[in-house]
């Protein structure tokens, strides 16, 4: 069973996302925030497995309350995907460096919600479409900032920079496994160590390492 946390100022929205969270078999809410600092001591509490947050949230905004989530070791295992009602490049570039799972447009399909649900649960990066070019485009433009990143790409083996590769190109596990002709768990293995060793929390983190360090550039 998913534990959802859902964080919105807005009551009515709350109660829509509930409502449908609460139809998915494979789903339970257990808890319901209406500000940024509200959502943070719920993550804290309710041991949520995944946190939808709205970037717009008083007191504490969406994106620092999932940088604090984020940053905090006791909660590891917490995914938080961040809703909004405009898909800006700085709301998705400063909502996946602060360490979100996955974005979504408020204007989604309801099954596209829940199926995003269960892929950041999961341990996947989920982006709209409209928010991965709008993330490629942001941190190509800005790759000389980020040096340091480009530093421990080239640091990996030759194995690691081709999984790192084809996580960047949205591949799941058992595709890396069938592409690279390994098992599963060996193709498991490869991804965390990649991940271990660009301190990456999730996959949606290996995306914009593979990107800020020129490893893989937009439509190659």
């Amino acid at each position: 069973m998913i534990r959802v946390l859902l964080a919105d100022d807005q009551a009515l929205v709350r109660g829509a996302f509930a409502l449908l969270v609460a139809s998915a078999m494979d789903m339970e809410v257990v808890g319901e925030a209406a500000t940024g600092q509200e959502a943070l001591a719920l993550a804290r509490s309710s041991r949520a497995d995944v946190v939808v947050m709205d970037i717009r949230m008083p007191d504490l905004d969406g994106i620092e309350a999932c940088r604090q989530i984020a940053g905090d070791d006791d909660l590891a295992g917490v995914r938080v995907l961040m809703l909004t009602t405009f898909e800006t490049d700085d709301n998705v570039v400063r909502a996946m460096r602060a360490g979100a799972s996955g974005f979504l447009v408020k204007d989604t399909r309801p099954e596209h919600l829940l199926d995003a649900i269960r892929t950041v649960a999961a341990g996947d990066a989920l982006l709209s479409p409209g928010a991965t070019r709008a993330l490629i485009a942001r941190v190509t433009s800005q790759r000389e900032q980020h040096l340091p990143q480009a530093g421990r790409v080239a640091a990996l083996t030759g194995r690691e920079r081709e999984v790192l590769t084809l996580v960047a190109s949205g591949l799941s596990n058992q595709e890396i496994a069938e592409e690279l002709v390994l098992s599963p768990l060996t193709a498991k293995t490869h991804v965390s160590r990649v991940m271990a060793k660009l301190e990456a929390r999730d996959r949606a983190q290996l995306v914009i390492a593979a990107y800020e360090s020129g490893l893989v550039h937009p439509g190659g």
